[in-house]
């Protein structure tokens, strides 16, 4: 259950292809954990961060606690990816503890509003970028998303074998493109132009529900953990190694995170930052001027464009793995042989992420619009499945655990109740977005019944 709008668009399973037979050692594992993590979405929700911290220290401290949130869920993805190997992932998890209908909901959620949802915010992050390059108006961002969906939805339903070599260079671009923000923030320091030394705004609304939206960008920043999930099977010594490559891992993220954040306040003041669209190229003008700044807006485009391209593929499969196991949905199963693709599944995504699109179009923020549609159903799943760690403890305790959470079973606890306070956050106090986003979960209840039982395959 990836939100690939928070991270990179590496591929886990690539990059271990390319690892000895012998195994990961930690510092192999740590960077394939740091690769995957840092992704495009620093250049996207800092603002949007600050839209809800009532001051610097509060802004700070929810970069550190979203480090604390990611040691703490990678733990128990890792238990549960290293006990029920496989590539259904939270489908596999959610079904073995709760049961088929629990599996088929989330997958009908991911089909419907997770997936779909995290390619849209991806697209209005590459559209805010790209309009400042090639502007098309009032709605240039929108437009930009939606040509951006459609071209690469087309290059995959023509069949695209190259694009998961291109995710290791995109990868690198996006680690290329995080440091030179960070150092033309520390360049620019000092006697800023774009600085905003009034007090910032008083926020509207409940703190807790501002502080847990805060969360909800902050935890899409950091992304990725989940995928700690596919490392505990090929790691040398998992039993004792996966809890060093998690600490160092989350220390490093963490560490990038907060010091650019640092960075992006001495640069903007909490209310610049709030009211800063494209934080990176604004640092990269002040810094190294025009040009720079162009160099760095083409850098995020293309990055964000292979998030997209990365998360399209995937979505495109769970699509098709939904039509193997309903009869109803068999023409989302339909596969081209040719361009060894899933087209309908394809398809199918690209409609449903245009509508999204189109619905943040006419929002007065497109990004967080599109974030509240997907984060309560995102979290309350991800609260299943951390409770799925206790489940399946209680259910099947004579499965082999290579790799089990330490301190059990205070990390599910603390989870669960982290993704609670998500949902409750999220629900209540992000909008119609987030009404809209529960109706279309709800929608999947009925639908299952004349769909009928999933055909068992795990």
């Amino acid at each position: 259950m990836t939100q690939p709008t928070l991270r990179s668009s590496a591929n886990p399973a690539l990059l271990l292809q390319a690892r000895a037979p012998t195994g990961l050692s930690v510092m192999d594992a740590t960077m394939v954990l740091v690769g995957v993590v840092i992704g495009i979405g620093i250049f996207g929700f800092p603002p949007l961060v600050a839209q809800h911290a009532g001051s610097e220290a509060v802004y700070i401290a929810l970069w550190c606690a979203g480090g604390l949130v990611m040691l703490v869920g990678a733990l128990c993805y890792a238990e549960l990816g290293s006990a029920y190997p496989g590539s259904g992932g939270e489908y596999l998890y959610l079904t073995r503890a709760w049961g088929r209908h629990v599996g088929m909901m989330f997958a009908w959620a991911r089909c419907s509003v997770i997936q779909t949802g995290a390619i849209a915010v991806v697209a209005y992050i590459y559209g805010d970028y790209a309009q400042r390059l090639a502007p098309l108006g009032a709605y240039g961002p929108a437009l930009h998303a939606a040509i951006s969906v459609v071209a690469l939805t087309a290059l995959n339903v023509a069949g695209t074998r190259y694009s998961k070599r291109l995710q290791w260079l995109f990868t690198a671009l996006t680690v290329a493109a995080l440091a030179a923000v960070l150092v033309a923030s520390l360049a620019a320091a000092g006697d800023s132009p774009l600085r905003v030394d009034t007090a910032p705004a008083p926020l509207a609304g409940n703190t807790a529900g501002l502080l847990g939206m805060g969360m909800v960008f902050v935890l899409l920043t950091y992304g990725g953990w989940n995928e700690a999930a596919y490392l505990s099977g090929e790691l040398r010594d998992p039993g004792r190694n996966m809890s060093r490559v998690l600490l160092i891992g989350t220390a490093l993220v963490t560490g990038a995170y907060v010091l650019t954040n640092l960075a992006l306040l001495e640069i903007f003041g909490l209310q610049g930052l709030r009211d800063t669209p494209a934080l990176g190229a604004d640092v990269m003008q002040l810094a190294a001027g025009p040009y720079a700044a162009a160099l760095l807006s083409l850098t995020i485009c293309a990055t964000a464009l292979s998030t997209i391209n990365g998360t399209i593929i995937t979505g495109a499969r769970v699509y098709c793995a939904l039509g193997r196991d309903v009869p109803r949905l068999r023409v989302l199963a339909a596969w081209s042989k040719q361009g060894e693709t899933p087209t309908s599944a394809l398809l199918v995504q690209g409609a449903i992420t245009l509508a999204l699109i189109a619905l943040g179009a006419f929002s007065q923020n497109s990004v967080q619009t599109l974030v509240a549609y997907t984060a309560p159903v995102f979290w309350l799943f991800m609260l299943l499945v951390a409770a799925s760690v206790w489940r399946l403890r209680r259910i099947d305790p004579d499965c082999p655990r290579p790799f089990r959470v330490p301190l059990y079973p205070l990390p599910p606890l603390l989870l669960a109740l982290t993704c609670a306070g998500l949902v409750y956050s999220s629900a209540m106090y992000a909008g119609a977005g987030a009404l809209i986003g529960l109706a279309v979960l709800a929608a999947g209840l009925p639908m299952l019944r004349l769909l009928g039982p999933p055909q068992a395959r795990i």
